[in-house]
């Protein structure tokens, strides 16, 4: 039982090629441009850096001004929606599918993850699938995230519990395109 994103013969090979050459080349320019030929909706002034390795770039939709840090894994096989001015820090993981114990084929799952405008993730937190991040949501360092994160919450820990909540007026830009990662 496999429910959810397949992808064409052509975007498996373009996406094995992203993972394993394109990505490494140090150039925001030719990873978006690759992404977006193999579909993924990239906005104006997001940078996405070195490293970052992406599945179904066809379910990706990236605002503007987003920043993606390295070796992000983005698995939007169930689709990811990351909103304006969001940040996605270095080995931050977003898996949208998983496995369904219980099946007796052993099936794949997916889910959507939507990140909300100005919201922040640490290094090395998950957010796994069908879990949404509200606008201006943090969340913490090597955090696990199985549920919603309401707008200005902060959550931290494994699994991630609210720990505070932001205040932030939410109007600043998250641009950041260093040269040459």
């Amino acid at each position: 039982m496999t429910t959810g994103y397949a992808g064409t013969r052509s975007d498996r090979i373009g996406e094995r090629l992203f993972n394993l050459v394109i990505t490494h080349v140090p150039s925001h320019t030719l990873r978006q441009a690759w992404l977006r030929r193999f579909g993924a909706t990239i906005g104006r002034g997001s940078s996405i850096m070195l490293g970052t390795t992406v599945f179904g770039a066809r379910r990706l939709v990236i605002g503007n001004d987003v920043s993606i840090g390295s070796s992000v894994l983005l698995d939007a096989r169930g689709g990811i929606l990351v909103e304006n001015d969001a940040v996605l820090a270095s080995d931050v993981h977003v898996i949208t599918g998983d496995h369904d114990p219980d099946s007796p084929d052993f099936g794949t799952r997916y889910g959507p993850v939507a990140i909300g405008h100005h919201a922040w993730i640490a290094s090395r937190a998950t957010v796994l699938r069908d879990v949404t991040i509200g606008a201006g949501g943090v969340v913490g360092a090597a955090s696990l995230v199985r549920k919603d994160v309401g707008p200005l919450q902060i959550v931290a820990g494994v699994p991630a519990a609210v720990v505070g909540r932001r205040n932030s007026d939410l109007t600043y830009s998250a641009h950041f395109r260093p040269i040459l990662t």
